[in-house]
């Protein structure tokens, strides 16, 4: 990125909860990505007036400006196919934290709605830019996978603001895609005691090699988050990941990248590529719901 900008994008933020609040703080930083960006403001369904000088705007005007070039969509995850949707059409760059969509339909749908506009729609994948994920991208790199399995915990999540949890919870499917290549859906299942506010995804699926993984999601009150893995290579294990040091400024990682892909830094392989593998996802995603909904 060049330091001397030649124009700088008008972005509004919508949705200032944490990852809302973490991104205007990096927008307002002087950071080589942030030199290229400028705030406007923030939309909220809450009457904030401000936050620390960033002006509260309402939706019709950030869609009308012409002013804003660029939204941000942080709001909950039921909300962004919409929100993605009139910012698209009304001409403006997308950033949506992941995921985009609920289906594979909508994503596809909105995705040929940017390249109709010649917008840029960006899904951040922090975990992927997380120390971790280049430790273990170091750790499986040409090793024969024989089978792995991968647990994630953490407190309740409501499914209608953030989706089924094989939405909520895409981006430890996003590493498993990013790891081991495109893998398919052998079984799934879905335990529910919503009275407890409890729940625990399995899903069975397999690499192309028909190695075996296991991905499970179980969130309730007093589960901590956490992740555990494990995988069994022919030329020998991984249990859990070493202390790999603090993952820093991951949304300003994710940013200079959508900044890159507005200045048209990424090659069209580059981005055809990262479009196959979000998908990829999603559409896995969708399968697992449709299996767990049909056992029911």
């Amino acid at each position: 990125m060049n330091t001397e900008p030649e124009r700088k994008f008008g972005v509004v933020v919508v949705g200032v909860g944490r990852a809302g609040s973490v991104r205007m703080r990096d927008l307002r930083n002087p950071h080589p990505s942030s030199a290229f960006l400028n705030l406007i403001g923030f939309v909220s369904r809450r009457e904030l007036g401000s936050i620390d000088g960033v002006q509260q705007i309402s939706l019709e005007d950030a869609l009308s400006s012409q002013e804003v070039e660029v939204a941000y969509i942080c709001s909950e995850s039921s909300s962004h196919e919409d929100y993605i949707r009139q910012f698209l059409n009304a001409g403006k760059h997308v950033l949506v934290e992941y995921p985009m969509t609920l289906s594979l339909a909508a994503a596809q749908e909105l995705w040929e709605l940017a390249e109709q506009k010649g917008k840029v729609l960006h899904e951040e994948h922090v975990e992927l830019l997380m120390e971790e994920f280049a430790f273990l991208k170091k750790e499986v790199v040409g090793k024969d996978l024989l089978k792995g399995s991968l647990l994630f915990t953490a407190g309740p999540l409501e499914e209608e603001r953030f989706g089924f949890p094989a939405f909520s919870g895409i981006s430890r499917l996003t590493w498993l895609v990013s790891l081991f290549g495109e893998l398919s859906l052998v079984s799934a299942t879905l335990e529910e005691r919503k009275e407890d506010q409890y729940m625990k995804m399995t899903v069975c699926l397999e690499t192309e090699k028909k190695s075996p993984l296991s991905w499970i999601e179980e969130k309730g009150p007093g589960l901590k988050r956490n992740r555990y893995l494990s995988f069994h290579f022919k030329s020998g294990s991984l249990e859990n990941v070493p202390n790999v040091g603090v993952n820093k400024n991951i949304f300003l990682k994710d940013q200079n990248i959508f900044v890159q892909k507005l200045l048209g830094q990424f090659s069209e392989k580059e981005l055809a590529a990262e479009k196959k593998r979000i998908l990829h996802c999603l559409g896995l995603a969708e399968e697992i719901q449709k299996h767990c909904c049909s056992r029911k």
